[in-house]
């Protein structure tokens, strides 16, 4: 058995220290806030974020609560028209195993969070930041903010974007902004007009310069509505308060049906995207990068939480092994994961292209969607859905991006 340190409690650190202890180990989790809970509203899992969560143990328990869905629905958000559809009916589950769901966060982070305290190789800590972290050829040891050291044959960084331990150990500074603001709202679903709930759809309308996306959550009882505008916005904020007349003022190029439902929304609150480069290493003798604290990435693909329960299995496996053979593993950790993160932290980037299209650039990327057949769209997200292989599938276009002069693809 080691004991481990895991560094943040949102769902990907809950996750890590539930792989952790499927393999014998104890985890202590410290959590800078006072409790641990998690902020924000509507999250989408595909099959390969369901197949982690069926090897921790809780896929029956978030299929349960979450919201099936049947297609993922792109709209021109100017003309009002329907442009393509990526079924995920029968042939999506059939060929990917799972179903394609959405949750609220709050569910989802609740679920782990009650595995973690049903357990007692886990201690939960809140009110617990860390401030950095020191080691030696034996164990590593979190420094917190009080001034405590908390010692362990190994620390794990899973405490998000703006991670103490990852300042440490890449020194990147602070996350690039986008120059794009995300406006958040949920609706009850009974205010939606029924010709504009497509229940079991998640709904993008794009625009220049900007999109609109919802789909239901908490059982379907709730639509979740999210808005990003190209709005160059230079300064990172999280969930600040804006008023309906904000949120219209950044969306009339959006037609009728767009604004019928964006004129729903109450209590909106914003967000200015942040990310960061991928980089190389992830990790540094006994201490390893996680989630968002290792590659964080834009939400336009869905798959940051996807890729943070992938990372937490795959750790897990990693960790059968001697208190003298972690930095080893480590480091068959990140390679192992590295090029499939990064291609998808530089494929949401690229996706902003996809959304925010205008005049003859809209019109030809309609054409080009809507001539793909149901088997070519599932090509084209099988890398990203499907079991991780570690090698591109044929035919489907790669993201690439220079990280430390190499390319990943």
């Amino acid at each position: 058995m080691m004991e481990l340190v895991v560094v943040g409690g949102g769902i990907a650190g809950l996750a890590t220290a539930l792989a952790a202890v499927r393999h014998g180990h104890r985890v202590r989790v410290l959590e800078r806030a006072g409790e641990f809970a998690e902020i924000g509203a509507g999250i989408q899992l595909a099959p390969n974020g369901l197949r982690a969560l069926d090897r921790l143990g809780l896929g029956d328990t978030v299929r349960a609560g979450a919201v099936r869905m049947e297609e993922l629905r792109f709209m021109d958000g100017v003309t009002g028209a329907h442009v393509v559809s990526l079924p995920l009916t029968e042939r999506y589950r059939e060929r990917f195993g799972n179903p394609y769901v959405v949750v609220h966060r709050a569910e989802l982070h609740s679920s782990l969070l009650a595995a973690c305290r049903a357990s007692d190789l886990i201690e939960l800590r809140g009110g617990c930041a860390a401030a950095g972290y020191e080691q030696s050829s034996a164990d590593a040891t979190v420094l917190t903010a009080g001034g405590e050291r908390i010692t362990a044959d190994a620390v794990i960084g899973a405490d998000g974007i703006h991670s103490a331990i990852r300042h440490q150990l890449v020194g990147d500074g602070e996350p690039r902004v986008s120059g794009i603001t995300v406006y958040r709202a949920v609706i009850p679903m009974r205010q939606v007009p029924a010709e504009l709930r497509h229940n079991t759809s998640v709904t993008w309308w794009t625009g220049p310069g900007c999109h609109f996306v919802h789909y239901p959550i908490a059982g379907g009882k709730y639509l979740n509505l999210a808005a990003s505008s190209h709005n160059g916005a230079l300064e990172a904020l999280a969930g600040v308060p804006v008023s309906k007349d904000d949120v219209r003022r950044e969306f009339t190029a959006l037609g009728e049906d767009a604004q019928r439902l964006l004129d729903l929304g109450e209590g909106w609150k914003s967000w200015v995207l942040i990310d960061r480069d991928p980089v190389d290493s992830w990790t540094d003798g006994r201490v390893a990068l996680l989630g968002d604290a290792a590659h964080p990435m834009l939400h336009y693909v869905a798959q940051g939480a996807c890729q943070g329960l992938e990372d937490a299995v795959s750790l897990g496996d990693l960790l059968d092994c001697g208190t003298d053979d972690v930095a080893r593993r480590f480091d068959t950790y990140n390679t192992g994961r590295r090029v499939r993160t990064s291609r998808i932290q530089l494929l949401a980037r690229e996706s902003i292209a996809l959304w925010h299209a205008a005049a003859d650039a809209a019109t030809a990327r309609n054409a080009r969607l809507a001539a793909f057949s149901e088997d070519e769209l599932h090509d084209y997200v099988a890398w990203m859905h499907g079991p991780e292989t570690g090698h591109r599938t044929a035919g489907v276009p790669a993201a690439t991006g220079t990280v430390s002069g190499g390319e990943y693809r």
